[in-house]
């Protein structure tokens, strides 16, 4: 049987996959709200760059620190930076094929 083998990136991709937008049904990772994640696989730590539908979103103040504390539970991290940015604005143009469908998008 052959094991696959799993990236921290990886990890860390499904964990963001498993963290909804409080206004969308969509996970804020196929939302298109993630614009950069770095990891260095050795040392575990990440640094990631998101954005939100809106700059007047309710949870603007509070979800870089959600999405941090989500990522510091994945095996293999020691450590996360979280970056609210809002250049460039997000679009519906971010969104994966997999949100578009989920919100009846095409």
């Amino acid at each position: 049987m052959i094991s696959e083998v799993f990236t921290l990136q990886d990890r860390i991709i499904n964990a963001l996959k498993g963290i909804f937008d409080p206004e969308i049904p969509v996970n804020i990772y196929d939302l298109g709200l993630i614009y950069h994640l770095d990891v260095d696989e050795l040392s575990g730590q990440a640094k990631i760059q998101m954005t939100l539908t809106t700059p007047a979103c309710p949870v603007a103040q509070t979800f870089p620190q959600m999405i941090q504390d989500e990522v510091l539970k994945v095996p293999g991290i020691q450590g996360v930076a979280v970056e609210l940015v809002w250049d460039p604005p997000w679009t519906k143009d971010r969104m994966s094929e997999v949100a578009k469908f989920q919100l009846n998008m095409f």
